[in-house]
């Protein structure tokens, strides 16, 4: 597992894209998208709250992922064959036991820390097999836990599968902005947020556009020869 550490959430982002674009392995998906993949990756920022959160290299700026935060946390009228709002804070699909399921899964773990801060139990799961196995569009996101270590809420992620490049960058700062909901319901102050990938990926043809801002074309780092070829924006695409 590639263990990636920065203070910042914008310089961890920047970091996993360069990681996989250098290293990454060319895979063709089950959808026939060509991407760069790499074994899990695991990141680990320290201070997740400290500007900048969002890479200059994104194309997605802070004011739209301010709103995509907002809908993981408040829910919004969209409809999509699942969203993680629905699937933290009202876990059931459509399950009955006893009645229809509705399980606010973010509400249990605070008040499981509320309780219990040394608790290694205040998690929030995504995955629910008889709905997911059938979907096209299944979640990523798999798991969400938070500890209370040092007077501070740590909060790990997992994801079964990860775009590093389209993604990431909103994941992340969308569920930092979950970590501190959760902490300032418990009155603590933010600690480290982990980060862990299971099938980090690029979509380095479709997303072809959005490669050069983070290896500046080329200057910063020379990506693959397969990226660059699909790229084509500088001269290291005929290498």
């Amino acid at each position: 597992m590639k263990l990636i550490r920065s203070p910042t959430l914008s310089r961890a982002h920047e970091l996993v894209v360069r990681y996989i674009l250098e290293k990454g392995y060319y895979l063709k998906t089950e959808n026939g998208e060509e991407t760069m993949e790499t074994d899990e990756i695991c990141i680990t920022v320290e201070t997740p709250l400290e500007s900048p959160m969002v890479s200059s290299a994104s194309r997605f700026k802070e004011s739209f992922l301010e709103e995509y935060a907002k809908n993981l946390i408040c829910g919004s009228d969209a409809v999509f064959e699942y969203d993680y709002h629905g699937r933290l804070f009202d876990w059931g699909c459509g399950l009955e036991m006893n009645g229809e399921i509705h399980q606010d899964q973010i509400q249990y773990i605070i008040d499981k820390l509320a309780a219990n801060p040394e608790s290694r139990r205040a998690l929030a799961i995504t995955w629910c097999p008889p709905v997911d196995e059938s979907l096209n569009d299944c979640p990523c996101l798999q798991l969400v836990q938070c500890v209370v270590r040092n007077g501070k809420l740590d909060m790990k992620i997992i994801f079964r599968s990860n775009d590093m490049l389209s993604a990431a960058g909103s994941n992340m700062y969308a569920l930092v902005c979950l970590q501190k909901h959760i902490a300032d319901a418990l009155n603590l102050p933010v600690g480290t947020y982990t980060h862990i990938s299971l099938v980090p990926h690029v979509y380095f043809r479709r997303d072809a556009a959005d490669i050069p801002p983070f290896c500046k074309n080329g200057a910063e780092f020379t990506p693959a020869p397969e990226v660059c070829k699909a790229c084509g924006q500088c001269s290291k695409a005929n290498r």
